[in-house]
């Protein structure tokens, strides 16, 4: 608990920066004032997509709960340990909330490495490996969207040491309410492969795949939708029942994010 205010304020700084308007003038300013437009506003923006997250995530929960108590079974037979995972993280107008995983790692693991994890990471467990790799480790998650933290379709939270370093223009995915799944997600849905190969896992996620992510996320934001966001959940079924044949043609890249700009080495589409 004696994190918590060390987090609030955090919170705080994160608001603060994001009001702050140290821009530049002339063609500069203009860049900037494209780049920084926030999430738009609508009838479904603002009442729709909250009845399609709580309609949505009591559903998926009722159907899922027995899949969630085997796995908390299993959980519990192969490692000691909590079944739940909660961290930190923040969340739309940089509000702090603690997301809700199913443990796939031994327990203290977050004390032992990186936040980052990678495929291969000793930390995981056998039952995690398997968890992860269907995602049903995310599951727990619609508990965060029935208390309205988090949404269906939305950009991933981040960790607060990770949301310090977005740029002005960066900032503006923390108009949107945070999602399970979305657009950068779906093209990051093999992350931790591509995280493998690399000795500096954390320097390339912050600077690299990260700054990808919030790119495709910003796209996502000046255009959400009813039909856009349930374009995104049919496409995360589609990605979680055929992982090795999907790729993610329907999910929209910014043309000025592409994986040879960013150095990425991208066989076919990543994960969040």
């Amino acid at each position: 608990m004696s994190a918590l205010p060390q987090l609030q304020r955090t919170s705080g700084q994160i608001r603060t920066e994001t009001r702050s308007t140290g821009i530049g003038t002339g063609e500069t300013t203009s860049r900037v004032r494209r780049e920084t437009r926030g999430a738009k506003s609508g009838f479904y923006i603002r009442f729709g997509k909250r009845i399609l997250d709580t309609a949505g995530a009591l559903a998926a929960f009722v159907i899922v709960s027995p899949v969630l108590f085997l796995c908390a079974v299993a959980l519990r037979l192969e490692s000691r340990g909590p079944m739940f995972y909660r961290q930190w993280r923040v969340g739309q107008h940089g509000r702090l909330f603690q997301v809700i995983k199913l443990r796939t790692m031994v327990q203290g693991a977050d004390k032992r490495g990186p936040k980052i994890t990678a495929s291969g990471d000793p930390r995981i467990t056998s039952v995690g490996k398997v968890l992860r790799k269907t995602k049903m480790d995310e599951l727990p998650q619609l508990l965060n969207v029935i208390r309205n933290e988090m949404s269906l379709v939305g950009p991933r939270p981040e960790v607060p040491e990770y949301t310090l370093k977005y740029s002005l223009a960066e900032k503006k995915v923390l108009d949107v309410k945070p999602g399970i799944t979305g657009p950068a997600s779906l093209a990051h849905i093999n992350e931790e492969r591509l995280l493998a190969s690399r000795t500096d896992k954390e320097h390339f996620y912050v600077t690299t795949i990260m700054r990808r992510k919030l790119q495709i996320d910003l796209a996502y934001c000046r255009r959400v939708s009813f039909f856009e966001d349930f374009k995104i959940i049919l496409l995360t079924v589609v990605a979680l029942f055929v992982p090795a044949d999907f790729n993610a043609k329907g999910v929209k890249t910014p043309p000025c994010v592409n994986s040879e700009k960013a150095g990425l080495e991208v066989e076919g589409p990543g994960r969040s």
